[in-house]
């Protein structure tokens, strides 16, 4: 008798909770619902923009304190050199996972996309060269113009794809769809640029046995995942293992994520419908987006808003560098390249871009966000003033490049519309006017092919 009260009991209780519970479990549908949002690219860039916001308010509360305590606590083996902060985790750790999924968007880009094709390559890979030099060149010209440090060159050289996508899709839904793919490839590109500059620059104290071990760890990763036949838990640890051994080797251990990501084949092998670096970047991103970037930007972007601090980051030159290269530097460099490849080849604008166009992509371009801290964090130790004054320095640049931009794209959204020179498929609407989910990774540039 007891036991069947309690049976029946338990079962009240479940069916009440079934039906009033408000955060219970989700349902497997829910589930899969919530997984397909977080690789949304606007979901990811507003879980971004949510860790930046707490950590501005965090670092600027009452309880700024445990903010910074928090950042500083140190755990993890010793033995292994791994005892790191939780700032250090989120950065050399977490943000592996992100450079991981950027490893595998190169490898499908250059297997299959766009980057494929020396003729269609030339064309982004000249405009983030050009998206890169400039800021650089401009950031020395104010160091050294105002007896500034050098160490930060590459801080505003890098575009951040998840916001920079986003305020195009905000802001230039009726745009065409070239030159959506145009920034799309041009961010791949830059991404890969920027890991070669983190890779090459940033090295310290660099051991060749632990990174030739290292590299052995992500051969036989690469050889194991070729075989389609080997289960997560031993993949994983190994995945693990190459990064431990590429964080003491003295390379940033990110640069491992991306190696990792780039040994997955992209074709479907025997037996398989799909790749499975397109698996594995369906598997991940996720985490990627809902945790990696946003953990790092909560323990990246916590900054002083003090006026006084504000004031003491505007008048560094390495400071001023940032922002104007994030700001002015960007549009320019990937302008005049795009330009001076167009004027001495034979590539043409694609029928429906315009360079009023390429200006407003260009200026969201300059929103430097991930990529940009995590070289800030490089170039500056936390001991430095100056850290704190170039992620000031980050923010408001991304910001502004992002208003100027989202403005930009606003005008030319306008002007095509009133010009009706779009068709359907040309522009990333439909008739009725609603967003159309499509994949542009692999759709025509901005410029045609050089040769033709």
């Amino acid at each position: 008798m007891i036991n069947r009260r309690s049976k029946l009991h338990r079962h009240r209780v479940a069916a009440a909770t079934r039906r009033d519970a408000i955060l219970g479990r989700l349902t497997p549908g829910g589930r899969r619902n919530f997984i397909d949002t977080l690789r949304a690219e606007n979901t990811g860039s507003r879980l971004l923009l949510l860790g930046t916001v707490i950590a501005l308010a965090w670092a600027n509360s009452p309880w700024q304190g445990t903010y910074s305590s928090l950042s500083a606590t140190t755990f993890g083996p010793a033995s292994l050199h791994l005892d790191l902060t939780v700032a250090q985790w989120a950065t050399d750790g977490l943000l592996a996972i992100f450079f991981f999924v950027v490893g595998l968007e190169l490898k499908r880009e250059m297997v299959e996309g766009q980057l494929r094709k020396p003729a269609t390559a030339i064309v982004p890979i000249l405009a983030a060269v050009g998206g890169m030099a400039i800021p650089a060149l401009l950031y020395m010209a104010v160091v050294v113009m105002r007896d500034g440090p050098s160490e930060g060159w590459a801080i505003p050289v890098a575009t951040d794809i998840a916001f920079a996508v986003a305020v195009l899709t905000i802001f230039g839904s009726r745009l065409p769809t070239a030159l959506r793919a145009f920034l799309l490839t041009l961010a791949v590109v830059d991404d890969m640029l920027g890991i070669m500059v983190i890779a090459i620059f940033y090295a310290d104290g660099l051991a060749f046995a632990w990174l030739g071990a290292a590299l052995l760890a992500i051969a036989l990763f690469g050889w194991l995942v070729r075989t389609g036949k080997v289960p997560f838990w031993v993949l994983i640890p190994l995945a693990v293992t190459a990064w431990a051994l590429m964080h003491r080797s003295g390379v940033h251990a990110t640069i491992a994520g991306v190696m990792l990501g780039f040994t997955v084949p992209v074709r479907a092998l025997r037996g398989q419908q799909t790749g499975l670096a397109e698996h594995y970047e369906h598997l991940w991103r996720p985490v990627s987006a809902g945790l990696a970037v946003p953990v790092f930007a909560l323990f990246a972007a916590g900054v002083s808003l003090d006026p006084g601090d504000l004031a003491s980051a505007a008048g560094d030159a390495a400071a001023q560098g940032v922002a104007l290269g994030l700001v002015i530097g960007k549009p320019v460099g990937i302008l005049l390249a795009t330009y001076l490849l167009v004027r001495f080849t034979r590539a043409k604008l694609h029928p429906t871009v315009h360079w009023p166009d390429l200006l407003a992509v260009s200026a969201v371009a300059g929103v430097g966000f991930t990529v940009s801290l995590l070289i800030g964090e490089l170039s500056f130790t936390d001991a430095s003033p100056r850290s704190e004054h170039v992620k000031a320095a980050i923010l408001f640049g991304s910001l502004a490049a992002a208003i100027i931009g989202g403005a930009l794209l606003t005008w030319r959204s306008r002007v095509h519309v009133n010009a009706h020179d779009l068709t359907d498929e040309d522009i990333s609407v439909d008739p009725e006017g609603q967003p159309v989910t499509r994949t542009y990774r692999f759709s025509t540039a901005a410029c045609g092919d050089p040769r033709t």
